[in-house]
């Protein structure tokens, strides 16, 4: 499969289980859709007030099941997974980067800022189109759209 394709499943997908997930009163947190081995993967991470519990994952895993059915989006077998964000949860939304401010923060950039592509700090929250991390190295402010990957660090 061509990754334009595979792009354009998981884009509909990800439009059909995000209106799944919040009329059921959670959020949306991640969502993968990828091969690994020689099959499928179709993960979705979800939350809500209080955390989820593996009854919310069951019950989001077989309406979105019977959805993805009954629409025909994914042209081969798949296995679905449905699952919490855990510790180490990813951020995607600009909401989500100023709803954990405070909050210890690892960002993988696009393409190196100061000669960095890795940023370990804690998340002031975002300014503008940007996301304010502090390090031990100092301050720095990254466009949202140059950050390829972005998770919580939880801290024991």
């Amino acid at each position: 499969m061509k990754e334009d394709q595979q792009g354009q499943i998981q884009r509909q997908v990800e439009e059909v289980a995000e209106s799944l997930v919040i009329s059921e009163g959670m959020e949306l947190v991640d969502l993968e859709y990828r091969r690994e081995g020689r099959r499928w993967m179709l993960r979705l991470f979800i939350d809500k007030e209080g955390g989820v519990t593996v009854d919310d994952c069951a019950r989001i895993s077989r309406e979105l099941g019977d959805l993805l059915d009954v629409k025909d989006l994914i042209p081969q077998s798949y296995v679905l997974e449905v699952s919490s964000p855990g510790l180490n949860r990813r951020i995607r939304k600009k909401e989500d980067f100023s709803r954990f401010a405070g909050q210890r923060v690892q960002l993988l950039l696009s393409s190196p800022k100061e000669g960095r592509r890795k940023i370990l700090g804690y998340l002031v929250g975002v300014k503008g189109e940007e996301v304010v991390v502090t390090a031990p190295e100092g301050r720095f402010s990254v466009p949202i759209k140059d950050i390829a990957k972005a998770n919580l660090i939880y801290e024991f």
